[in-house]
């Protein structure tokens, strides 16, 4: 049975995997391998500001703050076509312009891939605004408390927890360790999907560091007492925004904290995420966060403390945060120029409901011609098993019971009495469906061992490379399978 090679082979991915996780050390300009040129903080006029924010249009308006301290920010677009958030104050917030100016030089100053950067500000008369990176996917508090097509994940929730922690030990590093009124509203989420800290709740403002807004249910203790912010209220309201991740609703600390105490934690967990996480994961997520909200302040992790222990958490940490957070993701300018199939749409959506369907029409048409030569002894003894085998996959195939789906299809595979491209292609999704991408490649790529000029291999395959971040080599495979299949249309 002839076949080209695939271009990938299990030892080459293996060996290419790159994890999306960086460690703390790697954070500082980006990351060692850093895509993005920051651009020098820089003091714009208002006239600039205006312009960029079409004359600060209701329309372009992306958070607001109430009538008593109207703090309002901005979408907007400058000259040179970068995006940005501006955020202009209440004319009495920053009475004294040389502290604001000090103030937002100092967080200028400050670049990291876990941070919404403040790249400018601008002081005019009685204006005072700031300019930060732009951030396209909204709020963590959007994505976990109104999400509307699926919940945040178990392991984008850790991966949220990890990168808040590295956010906070990069400032920390740099002596900007206080952070006011930190919630999920100064959560961001950047074109990749990934979790950024906004640098607005840096800033100290002109109340000396009185600056908590939220429900006194989730304000630290000590603040209550003294009214000023420490180090050590930051990791007290990270410890709230562990609650959030965890239990998906904004639950006060008192609450939970009982809850612990009568060891019904799992009473804190998101019921959407129930079958998706370790018992061990939780507790462990569950004990941090009780950590964190010690009455003492004293008795707090710090957060390069909170790093280290989330660090070891970690799941599908190659998985890009844009296919965690199911982010549709600009494809590179190569595919958007080809016309593609109802199946390439599919793969490049990463839409595994559509590639189902079609998978289900297409059935096992493509099977035939597949050699399948067996001695009468095989056929008499083992036929009628492997028959069962496929029969049941594909039962459990067309309910979605993915699981059993996989379990069936590999006794028919390990059989060896008969080879199906199918039944490979089919395995392939069952993997997806199941967050199982390393393996659904391994099938991608068998199904084109057996029949190499299937289109729907190639399909599959680039739907595995996407589904892993490899975006280059997916769209190269994406290619390939629409010209397989224009090929195949043509005879």
């Amino acid at each position: 049975m002839g076949a080209r090679c695939s271009k990938f082979s299990l030892c080459w991915f293996h060996s290419h995997l790159k994890s999306s996780v960086l460690e703390s050390t790697d954070l500082e300009s980006g990351g060692k391998n850093d895509r993005n040129v920051w651009p020098s903080f820089t003091e714009f006029s208002f006239e600039q500001l205006k312009v960029a924010t079409s004359g600060f249009s209701s329309d372009n308006i992306v958070s607001e703050h109430g009538e008593k301290a109207p703090n309002v920010v901005y979408k907007g677009k400058l000259d040179n076509d970068r995006w940005i958030a501006v955020k202009r104050f209440n004319r009495l917030a920053w009475p004294d312009s040389r502290q604001f100016l000090e103030e937002a030089r100092s967080v200028g100053s400050l670049r990291s891939e876990r941070l919404a950067n403040l790249i400018g500000c601008c002081c005019e008369g009685d204006e005072r605004l700031l300019v930060a990176e732009f951030m396209p996917h909204e709020t963590l508090a959007r994505h976990l408390f109104h999400w509307e097509n699926q919940p945040m994940k178990w392991a984008m929730r850790l991966r949220v927890a990890l990168y808040l922690a590295q956010a906070l030990e990069y400032c920390s590093s740099k002596g900007r360790a206080l952070y006011h009124d930190l919630n999920a509203y100064r959560v961001l989420f950047d074109q990749d999907g990934n979790p950024r800290l906004s640098c607005f709740g840096l800033m100290k403002n002109s109340r000396d560091g009185k600056s908590y807004s939220t429900n006194l249910a989730f304000t630290p203790p000590e603040y209550l007492r003294t009214g000023r912010v420490t180090p050590e209220s930051v990791v007290y309201s990270f410890g709230t925004l562990l609650l959030d991740l965890l239990s998906g609703k904004h639950i006060p600390p008192s609450h939970a904290l009982d809850l612990i105490r009568g060891k019904n934690f799992l009473m804190l967990m998101d019921s959407a995420l129930e079958g998706h996480f370790s018992k061990d994961d939780g507790t462990e997520l569950v004990r941090l966060a009780s950590r964190c909200l010690q009455y003492e302040a004293r008795e707090r992790p710090n957060a390069k403390s909170l790093v280290t222990s989330l660090l070891s958490l970690q799941k599908e940490a190659e998985v890009p945060s844009y296919v965690l957070m199911g982010i549709p993701h600009e494809a590179a300018p190569s595919t958007q120029q080809l016309s593609l199939t109802p199946f390439g749409e599919a793969c490049l959506r990463m839409d595994l409901t559509a590639i189902h369907e079609i998978l289900e029409k297409i059935g096992y048409k493509d099977d035939e011609g597949i050699a399948n030569e067996l001695s009468f002894q095989m056929w008499t003894s083992q036929m009628q098993e492997t028959l069962n085998s496929k029969k049941h996959g594909d039962t459990a195939f067309r309910a979605k019971d993915f699981a059993t789906a996989i379990e069936c299809y590999t006794q028919f595979i390990d059989g060896g009495t008969m080879v199906s491209p199918t039944v490979h292609a089919r395995r392939c999704l069952s993997y997806l469906m199941s967050e199982m991408p390393q393996e659904a490649l391994g099938d991608a790529m068998q199904a084109q061992v057996v029949s190499p000029e299937w289109p729907t291999a190639s399909y599959l395959q680039a739907a595995c490379l996407f589904s892993l971040g490899m975006e280059t080599d997916a769209q190269e495979t994406l290619k390939d399978g629409t010209k397989l299949e224009a090929k195949r249309n043509k005879s």
